[in-house]
């Protein structure tokens, strides 16, 4: 069983840095991040039978990073609500990915694109108007970073849509490295460059803000070796 990494924990919360290449839940075999936070948790508490583990949002099998579980139905039910209301501020998404072609340091934007599932390809794609199928999708970016055929650029999701990130940087000619499902001709070491690097909510129960944070995993160490000592800011970015 692989170990899992805590970040945060109370009676409310399970918060932890999920590596790549394991799916957040629903996997037809073997484990899964919630199956190792179960077992987590009934280990440490040595409790019997099942666990309870809410699943309020989802990262790709080949995403790292910082993700929250519900550890009630109450603390699950005021989460989901949170990040299915955007406009209200409750909770923020902030990813790091690493795409290719240069997108010059300091410049920022937000983006939106019709966007609908296509079932044959299995995947996400954009179209150019609204339909019944399709869902609007909006980001924020700022680019932290660019070598001559890559940058570093830190996106915050305005909207929760499938492969959000990916099919929108891809749509744009700068597909996160090791991504070949939305067109990277790069390889990446492990899983794709893509990382939640920051999580806020408002505590379920607390109603307080709390936020946390997970930086890059070891196989993003050739990339982040090229970059300033302050590129990855500990301060709140400034977005378009």
């Amino acid at each position: 069983m692989k170990e899992l990494k805590v970040i945060y924990e109370d009676n409310h919360l399970l918060v932890v840095d999920k590596p790549a290449g394991i799916a957040t839940m629903g996997a037809e075999s073997g484990e899964t991040l919630h199956s190792l936070g179960c077992e987590y948790l009934r280990k440490k508490y040595n409790k019997p039978g099942k666990v309870y583990l809410g699943v309020v949002s989802r990262l790709d099998a080949m995403t790292s990073g910082v993700i929250v579980f519900a550890r009630t139905s109450k603390a699950a039910a005021r989460l989901n609500q949170q990040f299915s209301r955007t406009t209200q501020n409750l909770s923020t998404k902030t990813y790091l990915a690493i795409v290719a072609g240069r997108i010059t340091s300091g410049s920022s934007a937000t983006w939106s694109n019709h966007v609908y599932k296509d079932d044959s390809a299995h995947r996400m794609r954009t179209i150019d108007h609204s339909t019944a199928s399709s869902k609007k999708a909006s980001l924020s970016w700022v680019s932290l970073h660019t070598e001559s055929d890559w940058s570093l650029v830190a996106v915050k999701l305005l909207t929760g849509r499938k492969h959000q990130i990916r099919l929108q940087f891809s749509d744009r000619n700068h597909p996160v490295l090791g991504d070949q499902k939305y067109q990277s001709e790069r390889s990446f070491p492990k899983g794709i460059a893509l990382h939640s690097w920051r999580l806020a909510i408002q505590h379920p129960t607390k109603k307080e803000p709390i936020s946390f944070a997970s930086l890059p995993p070891v196989s993003w160490q050739t990339y982040m070796r090229k970059l300033p000592t302050d590129c990855i800011p500990s301060e709140e970015l400034t977005w378009d």
